[in-house]
């Protein structure tokens, strides 16, 4: 499979860019690329990055599904990218106002925008949406969770001690501490931020391209508070919520995933009713900018997936 190159250092021609007000006043920016004429649009698909994510990450893979007729949109998550407000590094008490956030500006997009309507979620994005189709059940055709943070990855410590961790220490007034350091040593031994991330050193630098063009979109590690917010959240995805998922969904998961748990995806790709699973066996977190190795098969499946689902 071969993809249509683009400039992933340059905002497409045709992307439209706007702020998107939610419930409480809170400015969230928006990228909408339409098909030139309505008549060419194959349908509609909406993209929610993961944490420290902005809309110019993923112009690679918004290129391609552009490309193949699709009108496309993403935001930048409250606290992140160019949403960012007052919140400093990204830090959130809690998920909660983020899948609000989620499901307003999903529900306004389908209504403004050509069926059928698909979703796909990176990491946090994933487990975000992921929460919103099950708790508000918006009329998507399909969705596509990539390396879902359906489970956090603290090995060697279990989930279930990483979660008293963060909630003792956010207890204790340090919510807004950092929880680890930033390792980002020099080329060409690389960063183990890289190492978790993506094998392609290309694609690595064109998230710190774009960091240093657009001062705080690197949000640095999470807060303990950030950390958390994310095990609370997690907890709400029961075994009984996700039995009650009734929507197709593909899920794309790292078995070596050093940031979310490939157990946890696993076993939500079992309860899910309406799930299909594929693991790569040698890949980092960020499947959708890894080496074109891996990345192509990613995208042919996801590219297969939405045709199934596209058909009346």
């Amino acid at each position: 499979m071969k993809l249509t190159a683009i400039d992933r250092r340059a905002h497409p021609a045709g992307a439209e860019f706007s702020v998107w007000q939610a419930a409480d006043g809170w400015s969230l920016r928006r990228m909408d690329w339409p098909q030139a004429t309505a008549t060419a649009a194959r349908g509609s698909l909406f993209f929610a990055g993961g944490r420290g994510d902005f809309v110019e990450k993923y112009l690679e893979s918004l290129g391609h599904w552009h490309g193949r007729g699709w009108n496309v949109a993403s935001f930048d998550w409250r606290g992140q990218g160019d949403s960012r407000g007052a919140i400093v590094g990204g830090h959130v008490d809690s998920f909660d106002p983020l899948v609000a956030d989620c499901a307003s500006l999903l529900e306004d997009w389908i209504a403004s925008t050509p069926a059928p309507h698909f979703a796909i979620g990176h990491s946090m994005g994933g487990h975000l949406l992921l929460r919103v189709i099950a708790e508000h059940r918006p009329p998507l055709a399909a969705a596509v969770l990539v390396a879902p943070m359906i489970g956090v990855n603290a090995t060697p410590i279990p989930p279930w001690l990483g979660s008293r961790i963060a909630g003792a220490l956010t207890r204790l007034g340090l919510s807004n501490r950092r929880a680890w350091k930033h390792n980002e040593r020099p080329a060409p031994a690389g960063s183990t931020r890289q190492a978790y991330l993506t094998s392609s050193p290309d694609r690595y630098a064109d998230e710190q391209w774009w960091h240093e063009r657009s001062a705080g979109f690197d949000l640095g590690p999470p807060t303990w508070g950030w950390l958390n917010a994310a095990f609370r959240s997690i907890a709400k995805l029961t075994p009984t919520v996700l039995a009650g998922v009734d929507l197709p969904i593909l899920i794309l998961g790292a078995a070596r995933d050093r940031l979310v748990s490939p157990t946890a995806i696993r076993r939500a790709a079992r309860i899910l009713p309406k799930a299909e699973l594929l693991v790569f066996r040698d890949a980092a977190h960020e499947l959708l900018r890894e080496s074109d190795a891996v990345r192509l098969v990613a995208m042919a499946r996801i590219d297969q997936f939405l045709e199934d689902h596209a058909r009346p």
